[in-house]
């Protein structure tokens, strides 16, 4: 197959940018009255208008034709069937078999997954009904109050975002809490607000070796042995979500308590697995259907919905044009909520981690950008912040701007500030603000000639900053587990535009390898082998500070 630069769409793309790069969205929208209403899909509870982005039919129908030489369809129906497209790891990738809930055979190796995602959704199901019904106890026979999950990455980033965003539906018993750090200072802090004999520990690792994980978990279970001086009630209070039986049992844990699964799924993309434990204890088992359904209406839109109105496949390549051809190396994500304001970390992991690569699938390294680096905050607090740059700095950076249409549940008047905001927002980055728009809004304020020359310049906006509106009818289950679905697809056409495995992460690796040894040559568990001179000293530097006897770095 030919690289992407070898693409015809490629090339007629890069003859198309000479003229596009000096568009002004305001003339667009001025000589194209219908612009908006083409430019908008709905799909799942979610609308997008990506009406203020420059481009044009002409445009859109050149990245089509990118999307379909570069293989997408065939791509996407690859990963559906159950194929091995993770390449390099040799595995399927079906966290879309995890949302499943049309029931229809999904196989991997000639087998059907679907019985025994299943099971362990019915298992989950019933765990999660006896500890929010009270019936599940701890040792002194109370109920579960406080719920803490450890884990890392996406064992981590994903329940605790769903959980913060749906926290409307939260157990009104059960409180969340969520390590991840090996800074001490996380766990240290968490246990200070529980109590042994009300808490429920939930230990998320597929190999039950995650080095960080395993060290906050033992850290926890001597807290707890050290309160309650019986290790057989160690049962009660942990569980494991994990494919290591054996480790999970040397832990202490029932091993009938722990929730499995498999090699298909991706940590980032393990929410709707077993690793979404803590988000049915928190919402329950009705709430985290609708999460999964959610998804899998998006998933069958992915499928089925052809590509000019796919709102995936319209997303990633609404963002190739700004990566490869404009150059924004960056992309903002924005949500007018506070509810979502882990939505940013979450879906800088899935992009970032996803599409963070510099080889294609077959091994050959890239001569294009690949992902941006995703970043952003809510919006409110964006505004007098980060949105600065992004109105009047030097670099493209596209903006997601997210927001839940429905305001019934806010206190008065807020809900419209919120969104007046936002809708102000987008508009300002449209149209930005001329010299003269600048003098005459000065002169109007009541300024002299002298004063209007000196200060018009520095209210100057160009405008022209791209962002895609996203709007949820509302911030529920079902609204979300489409939004997260959205993204984890946009990922994907992104990465098979650009030839690569969107599923490993070997970028992680290396850093832990090194890490292995510091460890030690830190702890005084084994003498310091030669590294750089940097690393050497500040190794020798911590020795001297925290093991008796070490020699100066001097």
């Amino acid at each position: 197959m030919p690289t992407l630069t070898q693409l015809p769409a490629w090339r007629a793309l890069w003859k198309h940018f000479t003229r596009a790069r000096d568009w002004s969205m305001r003339e667009l929208f001025d000589t194209d009255p219908e612009r908006a209403q083409r430019y908008w899909l709905e799909q799942d509870g979610l609308i997008l208008d990506y009406s203020k982005n420059r481009l044009t039919d002409q445009t859109l129908t050149l990245l089509l034709q990118l999307a379909r030489e570069a293989g997408v369809p065939e791509l996407i129906e690859a990963m559906f069937r159950g194929d091995k497209i993770n390449v390099t790891e040799d595995r399927a990738v079906l966290h879309v078999a995890l949302r499943n809930h049309a029931g229809t055979p999904i196989l991997v190796d000639g087998e059907d997954v679907m019985p025994k995602v299943n099971a362990v959704l019915d298992r989950m199901a019933r765990f999660s009904r006896a500890v929010r019904s009270g019936d599940w106890v701890g040792y002194t026979n109370q109920p579960i109050t406080d719920i803490v999950s450890i884990g890392i990455g996406g064992s981590d980033l994903g329940p605790l975002m769903v959980c913060e965003a749906l926290k409307p539906y939260a157990h009104p018993r059960l409180a969340m809490h969520f390590v991840s750090n090996v800074d001490s200072s996380l766990l240290k802090e968490t246990l200070k607000r529980v109590h042994p004999e009300t808490t429920l520990f939930i230990i998320e690792s597929k190999t039950f070796t995650t080095s960080e994980t395993l060290t906050n978990a033992h850290t926890a279970r001597d807290w707890f042995l050290s309160s309650t001086g019986g290790a057989g009630k160690v049962a009660r209070h942990f569980v494991a979500v994990s494919t290591n039986r054996k480790a999970v049992a040397d832990f202490g844990i029932d091993p009938a308590h722990m929730f499995e699964f498999w090699d298909w799924v991706g940590g980032r993309y393990s929410l709707w697995s077993a690793i979404g434990l803590p988000i049915m204890l928190c919402l329950g088992e009705e709430n985290f259907h609708a999460l999964l359904d959610g998804a899998h209406g998006m998933d069958t839109h992915f499928r089925t919905a052809p590509l000019e109105t796919n709102m995936p496949v319209l997303l990633g390549l609404v963002g190739i044009w700004y990566i490869n051809f404009f150059g924004g190396g960056s992309h903002v994500i924005a949500p007018y909520d506070q509810y979502l304001h882990r939505f940013p970390a979450f879906i800088q992991q899935l992009d970032m981690e996803s599409n963070g690569k510099q080889s294609t699938r077959d091994g050959r390294p890239v001569d294009y950008e690949t992902a941006p680096i995703i970043w952003g905050g809510t919006g409110i607090n964006g505004q007098h912040a980060f949105f600065q740059l992004l109105h009047q700095g030097t670099h493209i950076a596209p903006i997601d701007l997210i927001a839940s249409l429905d305001g019934r549940g806010s206190l008065p008047g807020h809900h419209e500030i919120l969104l007046g905001n936002m809708f102000a927002q987008a508009e300002a980055f449209l149209r930005g603000k001329t010299l003269d728009e600048a003098r005459a809004e000065l002169r109007a304020a009541g300024l002299d000639a002298a004063a209007v020359r000196a200060l018009a310049p520095f209210k100057v906006f160009d405008g022209n900053r791209p962002t895609n509106t996203l709007l949820l009818q509302r911030l529920d289950p079902r609204c979300l587990g489409a939004l997260i679905a959205l993204y984890e697809h946009k990922v994907f056409v992104q990465g098979a535009i650009w030839g690569l495995n969107s599923f490993d992460q070997w970028g992680v690796e290396l850093g832990k390898q090194l890490a292995q040894t510091i460890v030690g040559e830190l702890s005084g568990e084994s003498v310091p082998v030669p590294h750089d001179s940097s690393t050497a000293r500040l190794i020798a530097l911590y020795r001297q500070k925290n093991l008796d006897g070490e020699p100066s770095v001097e």
